[in-house]
């Protein structure tokens, strides 16, 4: 592959000035097929190489199955999802599953990514600057003298420092905290 530098200038030589292929190779020194290939190319982005599915035959049955209970799993937490060791023996109690741990590892890991990216959610970093103050205020339901009651309250925190400012009523109450 050439440099864009010598892309430009074998485009620029033989598009715009009109030079041969075979002049413009022999002053970059390169052959005039690779010339005549830049000179000619119109995207220059590499083409994606496009995957045969291949079929398989012990994991096409309960693919369904598999894809169904990773969907479920994410909305879990992580410390309750079924890992791929635990897929493949549920497969074998339940669905007399005949294939390796293996198989079901590698297309357990596989779908796991696809499923991510498809996902709809995101996550941006939250950075801060020092002085920067988020606030948030509403109703809530509080405890007040033995009774339960819908206060206003108010809350402040700081992200760039674990600190937070809170009024729960009108009677301003601050409490400073530490995470």
């Amino acid at each position: 592959m050439l440099q864009v530098t010598d892309i430009q200038y074998i485009r620029q030589e033989v598009n715009i000035k009109g030079c041969s292929y075979a002049d413009v190779a022999r002053r970059t020194n390169k052959d005039y097929r690779t010339v005549k290939k830049y000179a000619d190319m119109e995207e220059f982005q590499p083409k994606e190489k496009i995957k045969k599915s291949q079929p398989a035959p012990v994991m096409d049955p309960v693919k369904d199955i598999v894809d169904q209970w990773l969907k479920e799993d994410m909305k879990k937490k992580k410390k309750y999802r079924r890992t791929a060791k635990r897929i493949w023996q549920l497969l074998v109690e339940k669905e007399n599953f005949k294939g390796s741990d293996r198989t079901v590892r590698a297309y357990v890991s596989k779908r796991r990514k696809e499923l991510l990216d498809d996902s709809e959610e995101a996550a941006l970093p939250l950075d801060s600057k020092p002085g920067d103050a988020q606030v948030d205020f509403g109703e809530a339901p509080f405890k007040y003298m033995g009774k339960v009651m819908d206060l206003p309250y108010l809350v402040m925190s700081f992200p760039y420092r674990p600190l937070m400012y809170k009024s729960l009523n009108h009677k301003t109450r601050i409490v400073f905290w530490k995470d």
